[in-house]
């Protein structure tokens, strides 16, 4: 989100006096309204990255979303790379005709639907979660384009090298900074609280647009969404309002701009007011649902890391940060998580590279993950119909505290039943 233009409070990006000279690419580079994929992540990141390795300097990606550093270092990556998947194919394939195969249903529409891609590609879309509109989408535009299922696309040795870096162009060094999940969950609720008290507000309502796409660019981060509710009704009383002192509508228009600035400070003296209105009740309810969603994109990010070393054979080192996130001390900073990393750091790039690669060279070694089945689908009845995508989720779920107690309490009730 920190490549996008505006929301830099809620985005969190470094302001300059922070960055202490040291440069920093690609922040606020893009217009809020361009859905900027992993794929363009990664067409902008390799021309940046090249250019440092050529001053022999030391490139660092920060993130952030996983996903996206994976499309950067890895030599494939699926979906989001469905041109280089076709070409791949085309290779291996000598002779396949790229011709359209999409059905005439589909016409010039973007509405496409799950049923229609389990009727052209059962097992493609056995791999995807009927929810995710936006790789159904993705798999449907792919075999418009090149008449080729998208399961045989996800076959051979790209399937095999998908996310992976022991083929990867370049040496990677993978640090994460953790932390518990109890401290983390009330820094959550910290950050947001603080963000609120710097503005975050005040850039929501900037961006509000009633008749915006709030699934595409930077209007799907968390902290924007969750606000739409509340400004619809806000902004439905406010007009309501002015409609009733004036009848004169190009006076409506150029009042409601010039009042934008009082319109920002009511949104905030109705978020300390001392009464419960309606309006304090969405406010406070919208700032709710950013911490609570915050907490669950933490909890999916630390699956994902753990992904990327079970999965894909990242050699990931981690950095406890527990301490620091609970006294925010500038010490326990540089002793317990600067110190630490920097040392990680040096090691990599001072060990012997006999057995590995150059910075821009070719691997020579790889590593042991588990097997990877990332094309069935599992169905957990007990959790509501949850749909899980390969073998090693599943696993992961049935482990998990909820799906346990789900099961016990179905025990129970079972062997309580009559006979």
């Amino acid at each position: 989100m920190q490549v996008y233009q505006g929301l830099d409070v809620l985005t969190n990006k470094v302001p300059l006096y922070e960055q202490n000279g040291v440069p920093h690419h690609l922040l606020g580079t893009v217009s809020s309204d361009v859905e900027f994929t992993a794929k363009k992540f990664r067409d902008s990141a390799i021309p940046i990255i090249s250019d440092i390795l050529s001053r022999n300097r030391l490139p660092v990606i920060v993130g952030g979303t996983n996903y996206y550093i994976q499309a950067v270092v890895s030599s494939f990556l699926l979906d989001e790379s469905v041109e280089d998947m076709s070409e791949t194919y085309s290779r291996d394939h000598p002779g396949t005709e790229q011709t359209n195969h999409m059905p005439d249903i589909l016409g010039d529409s973007c509405n496409y639907n799950y049923d229609l891609l389990k009727e052209l590609d059962p097992v493609a879309a056995n791999r995807i979660h009927p929810n995710n509109h936006r790789k159904i989408n993705l798999y449907l535009s792919l075999y418009a384009r090149s008449g080729v299922l998208p399961s045989k696309l996800y076959q051979g040795k790209a399937a095999e090298n998908w996310g992976r870096v022991d083929n990867s162009s370049y040496r990677c060094c993978f640090i994460c900074i953790d932390a518990a999940l109890p401290v983390l969950d009330q820094y959550v609720e910290h950050r947001v609280d603080c963000m609120i008290d710097a503005g975050l507000l005040d850039e929501v309502y900037d961006i509000y647009n009633r008749n915006a796409n709030y699934t595409l660019g930077l209007r799907q981060a968390i902290g924007v969404r969750e606000f739409e509710n509340f400004l619809q009704a806000y902004f439905s009383d406010r007009m309501d309002d002015e409609m009733s002192d004036s009848s004169d509508e190009t006076l409506l228009k150029l009042s409601t701009r010039i009042d934008d600035k009082l319109f920002k400070e009511n949104i905030r003296g109705i978020l300390i007011s001392s009464c419960d209105n309606p309006q304090k009740v969405m406010l406070e309810e919208a700032i709710d649902k950013v911490k609570a969603n915050t907490r669950r994109l933490v909890r999916r990010q630390k699956r994902r890391v753990n992904q990327l070393q079970t999965l894909f054979g990242w050699n990931i080192s981690y950095v406890d940060a527990t301490e620091y996130i609970s006294k925010k001390s500038d010490e326990c900073w540089a002793v317990q998580v600067v110190g630490p990393a920097v040392k990680m750091i040096r090691s990599f790039l001072n060990k012997d590279d006999s057995n590995g690669r150059t910075l821009d060279g070719e691997s020579k070694t790889s590593t042991d993950t588990v097997q990877r089945d990332l094309w069935t689908q599992y169905v957990c009845k007990a959790c509501g119909d949850r749909i899980l995508r390969g073998a090693h989720e599943w696993e992961q779920h049935k482990q998990g505290r909820g799906h346990r107690k789900r099961m016990l309490s179905l025990r129970k009730s079972q062997s309580s039943s009559p006979a």
